[in-house]
């Protein structure tokens, strides 16, 4: 896996502007998963970031680059809460919440919809998703807008400015370390 490929993916999360992203890693071996997520946990242990594979598939995983307080932060959120238990998880502690997301993503086809309160979704937009069955939202960024949409748009922007300055940063010679904000 490219350091590249993890800061076009994930610049938000390694700023510390949010919780979470996840992205398609495609690996020839699970020695070689394995050896990348270690390095990965090993570089960003000091900075708050974690690495996880949630699915594989063949030799493609989806790897779940994200901050374990904010999310514990995030799951805090009563509605948050709501929305977990609704869909059957057990509120033990954020890594069971993960447990749980993994399991559910191992046994469908489909992502299911509450995956955005990991990836730090306005709990109102995950809610409106599931209710409205993806329809009817006010507008789309990188999620699907229900509740405040002139917040998300600027959150949106600010997500594309992070994300184009991580890029040209990395390019100019900045190591994904250095780009990653310790929080």
């Amino acid at each position: 896996m490219s350091d590249e490929m993890i800061v076009r993916y994930c610049a938000p999360t390694l700023a510390g502007m949010k919780t979470g992203n996840m992205f398609t890693y495609h690996f020839e071996n699970l020695s070689e998963l394995c050896n990348t997520m270690r390095r990965l946990n090993t570089l960003f242990r000091e900075k708050g970031v974690r690495v996880l594979p949630l699915r594989y598939q063949k030799n493609s995983a989806l790897i779940y680059l994200y901050r374990p307080s904010k999310l514990s932060k995030d799951l805090e959120d009563d509605m948050a809460r709501n929305i977990l238990r609704e869909c059957g998880y057990c509120m033990t502690s954020p890594q069971s919440l993960i447990r749980n997301l993994m399991t559910r993503l191992n046994s469908c086809d489909a992502f299911p919809h509450e995956i955005g309160l990991f990836l730090g979704y306005p709990p109102e937009d995950v809610l409106g998703f599931i209710q409205n069955q993806a329809r009817g939202y006010k507008c789309v960024g990188y999620w699907k807008v229900y509740g405040d949409e002139e917040k998300a748009k600027k959150i949106f922007e600010r997500y594309k400015r992070c994300t184009s300055t991580y890029c040209r940063c990395y390019m100019k010679g900045s190591s994904i370390e250095r780009l990653t904000v310790a929080v």
